[in-house]
């Protein structure tokens, strides 16, 4: 039986692109949510704090599967936090009570990859990564508690659940990344730079992010790749007493995955067997079969993956996960969390800076200032003193500072993430990198700019 999905949050950003892509594929879907923006489903108003109205909707579609991406925005001013708490942590809270109370099958949660950020640099990090003593911000907070309770409620009444972790999110219907970059470019501040951008940092197109959700709704209730420990007559006490993978189990951590090029392009590396070969007064002997080798297509063939015990996919790791947990496995998508990014990090301020590009031709007065600009860079521990000041001015007149600490290390640290698991488990792939998300972002923002400029 195919599943009916409820998307708690269907009329914001992510959630609408996850409809969107639902109905493309001919699901039968409902959006729950306070405001109504879009009528090609059905909505339902509802207050996700209250479990006895979310119960009620989940009755009335017949939701099997539900996919909650409902949290405000990351960036309200301090007085608002609670509001995190209170929808984030609470609001889940109420949605694991009405899906176990109503019997539905399914919970897919949008978490966040910011969860892990503790202001230091997070290079190639994966799921195993703990969550920072001091939380970095309330909504990053909230996220953490509310995913914990959503893998915690895995198997209660038959609910199996799971939680992605996007990070940087951007694309068509943006309001947050688009307009934040925008008022930068308005002001003519775009020649100003904190830190000195050889930093890497993860930004995800939002279609690929939609497309991870389906995928693991659909991967939920795959069954187990192998028997799980608590089946064994005499279950094993250490890791060198874990059976080997089965041939399933093989398959999915030691199969070779294709490299990521959506931005850069695939590149072959010149060898004696496959290479230009140019202008030469006497062509080898070999001449046409090294240019023939040079101009077929690459082959998509890699080599097996190699593993050392500290990998997260190695036998032992997983050895130590199924002990850990004798009645189930890392290999399974149920309980899990999964990092989602567009898999080709890159420099923090490449990415705006091509936002700028794609925004010059629109706005012609504004691009010939721009280049006349003398770049200015700001180094981290400078910016991190006027940010400290900006803090305390703000302190004492009762506002809050538009110019923070945790913004300057968020823009000069190195954060970027493994997403092999999402790759391996999920069956994930991005289909549209950086360059062009970016470019259709700006194509959207500018029919919802030119629109709004005509309505004034």
């Amino acid at each position: 039986m195919p599943d009916i999905y409820l998307v708690i949050g269907g009329s914001g950003f992510v959630g609408r692109h996850i409809v969107q892509q639902l109905l493309d594929r001919h699901d039968t879907v409902a959006v729950l949510d306070i405001v109504q923006r879009y009528h090609d489903v059905p909505f339902y108003p509802a207050d996700i704090t209250d479990q006895t109205q979310v119960a009620d909707v989940l009755r009335k579609t017949g939701t099997t599967c539900i996919i909650h991406t409902a949290s405000p925005p990351a960036a309200l001013k301090l007085e608002d936090s609670d509001l995190y708490y209170r929808v984030n942590v609470g609001g889940t809270n109420a949605i694991i009570a009405a899906a176990i109370e109503t019997g539905v099958r399914k919970l897919v949660f949008t978490s966040s990859a910011g969860i892990v950020f503790t202001g230091d640099d997070l290079i190639d990090v994966d799921e195993r990564t703990p969550l920072p003593k001091v939380p970095k911000s309330a909504y990053n907070d909230s996220k953490a508690q509310a995913e914990a309770a959503v893998l915690a409620a895995n198997g209660k009444n038959g609910l199996l659940t799971v939680a992605l972790r996007p990070a940087g999110i951007f694309g068509p219907g943006d309001r947050q990344v688009m307009a934040g970059i925008y008022q930068v470019y308005e002001r003519g501040q775009t020649h100003f730079q904190i830190g000195d951008n050889t930093n890497l940092f993860d930004w995800t197109y939002v279609g690929n992010v939609a497309a991870a959700h389906l995928l693991a709704a659909d991967r939920l209730d795959d069954p187990l790749p192998g028997p799980p420990l608590s089946e064994l007559p005499e279950p094993p006490q250490y890791p060198e007493e874990v059976p080997p993978l089965n041939q399933k189990e093989a398959s999915i951590v030691r199969s070779s995955l294709p490299s990521i090029s959506l931005t850069t392009g695939a590149h072959r590396i010149p060898t004696s067997q496959a290479r230009p070969l140019g202008p030469c007064v006497t062509p080898p002997p070999n001449a046409d079969a090294i240019q023939a080798a040079w101009s077929r297509p690459i082959a998509t063939e890699q080599r097996p993956a190699v593993r050392t015990r500290f990998d997260a996919l190695s036998e032992y790791s997983i050895a130590r996960a199924k002990l850990a947990d004798p009645d189930s496995s890392p290999l399974q998508v149920a309980g899990q969390a999964f990092f989602i990014t567009n898999g080709e990090p890159c420099y923090f301020w490449d990415f705006t800076r091509l936002i700028y590009h794609h925004l010059d031709p629109l706005f012609p007065e504004q691009a010939e200032a721009r280049k006349k600009k003398r770049l200015w860079v700001l180094p981290r521990e400078l910016g991190m003193f006027f940010a400290s000041a900006a803090e305390w001015w703000g302190w004492l007149r009762g506002t809050d500072p538009t110019f923070t600490r945790f913004k300057v290390s968020y823009s000069c640290a190195h954060r970027w993430h493994n997403v092999e698991k999402a790759r391996r488990l999920l069956g994930y792939e991005p289909k549209v990198g950086v360059a062009e998300g970016v470019k259709l972002m700006v194509d959207w923002w500018k029919e919802e700019h030119l629109a709004a400029a005509q309505k004034k």
